[in-house]
């Protein structure tokens, strides 16, 4: 069993799967590499000038891989449903369980339709932390917005998620706030691009 599952492998899965692996909890992401940032170049992400989609995503991989999150590439998940622990998520050849599970997948939205959680229309219904009507289940990016699919947008839905378990797990309202000593000590002064 681990803290917590994240299906999919874009902007928002991984900015989930970052803060919480981060901050104390073990976290596995699916990633089958179908996101759109495969399509994209970057000129409104905040803080970047410009940068390849794919690119990017190299980037974030091996950040959220430096804090030791457990990342199956290639690894599809066919099913999440609950359990009385939590939840179970189903791979072709594996099943793994957890606390909660954020549900990263763009606009498909057939595992959330079969975890049985709350549409509004077309999109999963959420609340302003990303939280679905499935307790601790939490969907992210353009699962939950009908045309608003923007990179940016997803990485700080991922990060809402991810700061609502945090908040649930310490019990009080919790914030990630780094210093550029926290970046020394993690990291060693490694530069962005290494």
């Amino acid at each position: 069993m681990t803290d917590v599952i994240v299906v999919g492998g874009g902007p928002a899965g991984l900015s989930a799967a970052m803060f919480t692996q981060k901050n104390g909890l073990e976290t596995t992401v699916f990633d089958t590499d179908e996101t759109w940032m495969h399509k994209a170049h970057l000129f409104n992400y905040l803080g970047l000038g410009s940068e390849d989609g794919t690119a990017f995503m190299a980037t974030a991989r091996r950040q959220v891989e430096s804090y030791g999150v457990d990342r199956r590439q290639g690894e599809e998940v066919t099913d999440v449903s609950e359990t009385d622990d939590g939840f179970a998520v189903e791979t072709e050849d594996d099943s793994l369980e957890s606390d909660y599970v954020v549900l990263a997948t763009g606009a498909n939205r057939d595992l959330a339709s079969s975890l049985g959680v709350a549409f509004d229309g077309d999109v999963v219904d959420v609340d302003i932390t990303m939280e679905t009507s499935v307790e601790d289940a939490y969907a992210t990016g353009a699962m939950g917005r009908a045309e608003e699919w923007q990179a940016v947008i997803s990485a700080g839905d991922g990060a809402a998620a991810a700061l609502n378990i945090l908040t649930k797990e310490k019990g009080e309202h919790y914030h990630d706030f780094d210093v550029p000593a926290d970046a020394d000590a993690t990291f060693g002064g490694m530069a962005d691009d290494e």
